[in-house]
């Protein structure tokens, strides 16, 4: 059996519920801002203001919010040490540690992908990926 059949055939078995389950969870490491938290977490940060230092862009409310929404997906645990004044902590979940190793191959293809001479593109030429993360960060060449 060829390998393109035997990975055609793996894919047979992905049902109605997996996909959506599957889309998901790519909707959740889609929304904006969530890998930079996540990755800001696994480098260290733990209160809110070393993640607004490491998540260059995002506003207080929008990571407040973000930082809730990663806390209730299961990905960030949050802390509350009482002392005066109160301590918030924030971290990666085992969940969310799992997330971020898991999505490491897909790190790596992005990075080779990046590399990679293109069809149609001019050797030498500006990579037009390239201004779609200017665009979303609000900046231009």
């Amino acid at each position: 059996m060829s390998a393109e059949v035997a990975a055609l055939r793996r894919y047979q078995d992905i049902d109605d519920t997996g996909c959506r389950i599957f889309q998901d969870s790519l909707e959740l490491v889609g929304r904006r801002w969530t890998g930079a938290i996540l990755l800001a977490g696994m480098r260290g940060a733990r209160r809110f203001g070393e993640y607004r230092a490491a998540v260059t862009g995002i506003s207080d409310r929008l990571l407040a919010q973000r930082l809730k929404e990663l806390e209730s997906d299961g990905l960030i645990e949050r802390t509350v040490i009482p002392s005066s004044p109160v301590q918030i902590r924030y971290a990666p979940s085992a969940d969310g540690q799992e997330l971020m190793s898991l999505l490491q191959p897909l790190i790596d293809w992005s990075h080779r992908r990046l590399r990679a001479p293109r069809a149609g593109r001019v050797s030498g030429a500006a990579d037009p990926r390239a201004g779609r993360a200017d665009a979303r960060k609000g900046t231009s060449d």
